[in-house]
């Protein structure tokens, strides 16, 4: 549980950060992390197109640099996208300063006033100092559809277990999510419209967290 839901002590650790949308019943946020990329973007592209849902994709520059078609198509199909660093830096392991620098040029190829560390890592002085430019957006629930020791059963298990109100749910469109992704995303779109839940994206920036 740690790991899919992060503890309150964690949330508390960036009190303007947003992992959890206050006041909105039966709605969810579904996004995803590390793309875009040909081997798996477009297929979770198709899959939210079949059930008429849009999403919040969090973009590594390096990647939008490597395939722009892929990265244009997501915009096309009025996807919101995010920035998620240009290599994918954990803003634990480098100096903030350059932390800084790799989101920056990043910002140069997705073009987004919204921010998610990579792993939820960041120090809270480097919070603070991004907060200035962007809304960073962490989560209240990651799926674990990259980890390897787990089943598609197990990744659709922790959508049903840890799904509440206003969460933010975190898939990967990347390689290795999708041996669970392709069975675990769809049975989790359809369990959740079968909970009543709505699907909101992050077109405006949310003004109200809940760190619960």
């Amino acid at each position: 549980m740690l790991i899919e839901r992060p503890p309150q002590i964690f949330r508390s650790l960036f009190p303007d950060a947003h992992f959890r949308i206050r006041g909105e019943e039966r709605c969810v946020y579904l996004t995803f992390d590390d793309g875009p990329i040909p081997e798996a973007t477009p297929w979770v592209l198709d899959m939210l197109d079949s059930y008429g849902i849009k999403a919040t994709f969090f973009m590594v520059g390096d990647n939008v640099r490597k395939y722009p078609d892929v990265y244009q198509e997501v915009v096309n199909r009025g996807h919101t996208v995010g920035n998620h660093t240009m290599h994918h830096l954990q803003g634990l392991k480098v100096k903030t300063p350059y932390y800084l620098d790799d989101i920056k040029e990043a910002d140069s190829y997705i073009h987004s006033r919204l921010f998610r560390p990579p792993h939820g890592f960041l120090t809270p002085k480097q919070a603070r100092l991004i907060r200035e430019q962007y809304t960073i957006i962490m989560y209240d629930l990651i799926t674990r559809d990259y980890s390897r020791h787990l089943t598609a059963d197990q990744v659709f298990d922790n959508v049903r277990r840890y799904t509440r109100d206003g969460s933010i749910i975190v898939f990967h469109d990347s390689i290795k999510s999708m041996p669970r992704l392709r069975e675990a995303l769809p049975r989790s779109i359809e369990w959740l419209m079968e909970q009543g839940y709505q699907f909101k994206t992050f077109d405006t920036h949310p003004s109200t967290t809940d760190t619960k």
